[in-house]
C-alpha cells in the first residue's frame, strides 16, 4: 500500500500498501545484482514483449479487499469528528463560526489527495521521495513501461518516486504514485524489481490505496490533537515541578490537568491503534489480489523471485501469537510464494 499501508500518523503515509520488510545493505550484494541486472536484460526484453502479446490487459476494477479496507476507515471516522469538534470550540469562542463550516473546510481537503499533481508535488517530498537519479531511472525505466505497456495504460499516468532508504521495500499511495526504496533499486534484479513494480501497479488498478488514503486524511486531525495533547500534558508538568513544590493548590490542579490531558490523548492514540489493526486484518487479501494480478500481467514468476528473496533474508516469516498476528500488515512471504506458484501451475484459477 506514497500509505500504507500500517500505518497511521501523517507519516503513516508510509504505510500505504508495502511489498515486503527490511534488509541489511551489502556492498557485495549490490554488485552482484548489477551484474545480474545487465546479463538479465536480453532475456528480459525477450520474455517481457511475450507478455505485452499475451497477458491480459488489466483495467482498474473494484476488488472485494478495496472495499472491506474501508472498515478502518468507518472506525476512524468518529475520532475524526470528535478531534474536529475540539478544533471548532476555541474557534466558536473567538469567531462564532458554526462546526459545518469546520467540516466543509475539511473534506474540501480530502481530493487534493488523489489530484496527481498535488501527489507528486506535495505528498512526495512529504513522505521523504524524491525524483529518480540518472542511474534509478535507466534501470527502472525500460522495466516500468513495458509494465503499463502490457496493461494498456498511458505512460504518464503514474508516477515513480524514490525513497531514500536502507530496507528492501515499495509500496503505492493515493490514485498515482508507486515509490520504490533505493536500496531495492539497487539490490533487486532486473526482473525482480520488474515483479515488485508489478505487484505495486496491481494495487493502484485493484484501487486498494483508495480507502487507505482515505483512512490517512481522516486520522490527520486526530494525530495532530493527540500531539498536542502531548505537549500540554509535558507543560503541566513542568509546571507541577517548577511551581507545585510552594503551593499545593498548584500541585493539585496541574496534577489533574495532566490526567486529563494523558486520558484525552489515550482516547485518540487508542483509536488510531485500533484503526491499524483492521487494516492490517482485512490487509492481507489486497496483498492477495495484487499478487494475483501481477501474476496475470505475466510477471509472477519474478514477483516471486523477489519474496524468496525477503525469504532468504531471514524477513516476512509467520508471525506467532495473536498481537504479532495483529501488528503484521503483510502475509507471511512463504505464503505469498506458495500461492503465486499455484497460479503460475494453474492460470485459470
Amino acid at each position: 500500500m506514497l500509505i500504507p499501508v500500517s500505518a497511521p500518523s501523517p507519516a503513516t503515509l508510509s504505510r500505504s500498501k508495502r511489498f515486503a520488510v527490511e534488509t541489511d545493505a551489502s556492498g557485495d550484494s549490490s554488485s552482484a545484482a548489477g551484474q545480474s541486472r545487465r546479463g538479465a536484460s536480453k532475456s528480459l526484453r525477450i520474455l517481457a514483449s511475450m507478455a505485452v502479446r499475451t497477458a491480459p490487459r488489466q483495467r482498474r476494477r473494484v476488488e472485494r479487499s478495496a472495499l472491506s479496507a474501508f472498515v478502518p476507515v468507518v472506525a476512524m471516522l468518529p475520532f475524526t469528528l470528535l478531534a474536529l469538534f475540539l478544533f471548532w470550540l476555541p474557534l466558536r469562542l473567538i469567531s462564532g463560526m458554526a462546526f459545518t463550516w469546520v467540516l466543509l473546510a475539511f473534506a474540501m481537503t480530502g481530493p487534493l489527495l488523489f489530484v496527481r499533481r498535488f501527489q507528486v508535488l506535495v505528498l512526495t517530498p512529504v513522505l521523504g521521495a524524491r525524483r529518480p537519479s540518472v542511474a534509478e531511472e535507466a534501470a527502472i525505466a525500460p522495466l516500468w513501461n513495458e509494465i503499463v505497456r502490457t496493461n494498456g495504460l498511458p505512460d504518464d499516468h503514474y508516477v515513480v518516486r524514490i525513497l531514500p532508504s536502507e530496507e528492501l521495500n515499495a509500496f503505492a499511495c493515493g490514485g498515482h504514485l508507486v515509490v520504490v526504496t533505493s536500496f531495492a533499486v539497487e539490490e533487486l534484479t532486473t526482473a525482480e524489481l520488474q515483479g515488485v513494480l508489478a505487484h505495486e501497479l496491481s494495487h493502484h488498478l485493484g484501487l486498494h490505496t483508495v480507502a487507505i488514503t482515505i483512512g490517512h486524511w481522516l486520522s490527520m486531525p486526530v494525530v495532530l490533537l493527540a500531539r498536542i495533547g502531548v505537549f500540554f500534558e509535558h507543560v503541566a508538568i513542568a509546571a507541577r515541578e517548577s511551581f507545585g513544590r510552594d503551593s499545593l493548590f498548584i500541585d493539585a490542579l496541574t496534577n489533574a490537568a495532566a490526567v486529563v490531558i494523558r486520558g484525552l490523548s489515550w482516547i485518540f492514540t487508542a483509536g488510531i491503534r485500533a484503526a491499524a489493526a483492521l487494516s492490517n486484518l482485512v490487509g492481507h487479501q489486497s496483498e492477495f489480489d495484487a499478487d494475483q494480478r501481477a501474476v496475470r500481467m505475466g510477471f509472477g514468476r519474478q514477483l516471486s523471485s523477489a519474496l524468496r528473496r525477503v525469504l532468504a533474508a531471514g524477513h516476512g516469516q509467520r508471525p506467532v501469537g495473536w498481537r504479532e498476528r495483529v501488528a503484521a500488515s503483510h502475509p507471511p512471504a512463504r505464503t505469498r510464494v506458495a500461492r503465486i506458484e499455484a497460479l503460475l501451475r494453474h492460470p485459470a484459477r
